[in-house]
């Protein structure tokens, strides 16, 4: 007899017996536990990508905002000609305005200090004088970008001062702490090593290599250099003076008192020892904090970051060009992959015989669909720029590459929308005397738009974050200026703008990388958005 089935003597199911209810109690229980599987699961997802999201926007908020330093600037006509305002001496219009805002810097140290602006500064200054020529000989208050080191300092990304010492060398320290090597002698704090007075060294004068020595002793393991920062400068002069005091030691093993360098007597006073950001000097931070306590700095929403393309100073790198690029090259995917595309999905869902060729065909394009992006990468550079010598970089390679990658999945959701009309729709129109183009035309693929348009715009978001094939084709150029890019131009896009800037040293990369990436999620999210719109739109219920 089955477990399911519970039979009383007459051969009817006993419901009421112990088995049956136990049965029943498992049945419930096993619901309860797969529908709290997948809350479990769904509350997983929704929480790793909130730490996705909020971590982006935490590291990429500061490039929204662009600090500034509101500059009087005196458009001297003696260095500005008004018939060719483009070619005047900015720089000196630059440096003249510093030296009237911080009229204290030393004549040693302007140079150092005129780094606190953006090095596009004589530029911003020449576009501002070329737009309004009746500047020329008055004084303008023009909003000048600091560099970007002075703009994280000022966003607080940066600190001006950085740990000394970093956890390994504290722990050294810590470590002769607890030997008690460490101690106060003639009021400096030193180290108290054994050290064997080599006569060698001591004939040689070498009582460096003898103060070295005696503290890797301590730690035989250890082979970083920058264990001897330990010892101050003048640390291997205390053995020259015990030798000068009493030669008999020489040959010996003895204590010698070796004082530690400033940030570790900092360390042993139970302060944390800190330098200078080097990424400043003293002349600048007197200049910049000048600019703070007369109100002159300030961080308004960063406009350049979406009309700025592309440069190698952070504070003046944008996305213009890499949101063209992209425009450029979805416009060219869009114009190959949804005609072809529809066309392709019709002829095969409706027109083509069903046989083995047919077949074939249906399996690989469902194939090409799971191919990696990166083989249509290679199969661009191999095709289009190898063989066919299309010009690298440009849109119209990158969208035909993109084209390859969407085309498979329009097919795929136009046949899975063709297939979704009602067959009535196609009875009723072929009854009334309709061909089966007419059919298909008029009726069966305006009723099956709405599934076209949604796969067609998430095949082009897809495309859009593609990085890999793009890459490949050399679609990564560094983009000045947007005036002259074309289809037949170098370009760039923005998942390979944000790969460009991911590569880059410059602490302002990294906020601008993680920007970015926001305002690419930004577009993906409006697509989406917008083929669910269109299907709304469009969609008929039968």
């Amino acid at each position: 007899m089955s477990d399911a089935q519970v039979l009383t003597p007459a051969g009817t199911i006993d419901w009421n017996s112990d088995k049956a209810r136990r049965r029943v109690r498992r049945r419930y229980a096993a619901d309860r536990r797969l529908q709290a599987y997948g809350i479990i699961a769904i509350a997983l997802a929704v929480g790793l990508l909130s730490v996705l999201v909020a971590s982006l926007v935490r590291t990429g908020f500061p490039a929204f905002l662009q600090t500034k330093v509101d500059l009087p600037i005196y458009v001297d006509a003696s260095k500005v000609d008004a018939e060719d305002p483009a070619s005047g001496n900015y720089r000196g219009l630059i440096k003249a305005a510093l030296n009237k805002a911080i009229p204290d810097v030393p004549k040693d140290q302007q140079r150092s200090v005129r780094k606190i602006l953006t090095s596009h500064a004589a530029y911003i200054l020449r576009d501002y004088v070329v737009d309004h020529p009746d500047s020329i000989g008055k004084t303008i208050t023009l909003p000048i970008a600091l560099s970007d080191p002075f703009d994280q300092l000022y966003k607080g990304v940066i600190p001006k001062h950085m740990d000394a010492l970093n956890w390994v060398q504290e722990e050294w320290f810590e470590r002769l702490q607890n030997r008690n090597v460490v101690v106060e002698h003639d009021g400096r704090t030193s180290l108290k090593l054994d050290v064997y007075v080599d006569p060698a060294a001591v004939e040689d004068g070498d009582y460096v290599d003898l103060a070295r020595n005696s503290l890797q002793a301590y730690f035989p393991r250890v082979r970083d250099s920058s264990l001897f920062e330990m010892l101050a400068p003048d640390a291997p002069a205390a053995i020259e003076k015990a030798v000068a005091e009493d030669p008999a030691i020489v040959g010996k093993t003895v204590q010698i008192y070796f004082p530690v360098s400033e940030h570790y007597a900092t360390l042993a006073a139970g302060e944390e020892p800190t330098i200078l950001n080097p990424r400043f000097n003293e002349a600048q931070l007197a200049a910049y904090y000048v600019f703070v306590d007369k109100g002159m700095l300030r961080t308004p929403f960063n406009w350049e970051l979406f009309f700025n393309a592309d440069s190698r100073f952070p504070e003046r790198a944008g996305l213009a060009g890499a949101i063209t690029g992209s425009f450029y090259a979805l416009l060219v995917c869009f114009m190959l992959s949804f005609p072809i595309g529809i066309a392709a999905a019709v002829y095969l869902e409706e027109f083509a015989p069903k046989n083995r060729l047919t077949d074939l065909i249906e399996v690989n394009i469902n194939n090409l669909a799971a191919v990696p992006s990166v083989v249509f990468g290679l199969l661009g550079l191999a095709v289009f720029l190898g063989f066919f010598g299309l010009p690298r970089s440009a849109p119209l390679v990158g969208g035909m590459v993109l084209s390859l990658m969407t085309l498979p999945t329009i097919i795929i959701t136009t046949r899975a929308a063709l297939k979704a009309v009602p067959p009535s729709i196609r009875e009723a129109a072929l009854g009334v005397g309709a061909s089966k183009h007419q059919v298909m035309l008029h009726h069966v693929l305006p009723l099956a738009l709405p599934g076209i348009l949604t796969g067609t715009i998430i095949g082009m978001a897809q495309a859009l974050g593609e990085t890999a094939p793009l890459l490949l084709i050399g679609m990564n150029a560094f983009i000045p200026s947007v005036e002259n890019m074309g289809l037949l131009e170098p370009a760039t896009s923005l998942p390979t703008q944000i790969f460009s800037w991911a590569d880059s040293p410059e602490r302002g990369f990294v906020s601008r990388t993680s920007a970015a990436i926001l305002v690419l999620l930004g577009f993906l999210v409006i697509m989406n958005l917008v083929a669910i719109t269109l299907r709304q739109m469009f969609q008929r219920k039968w």
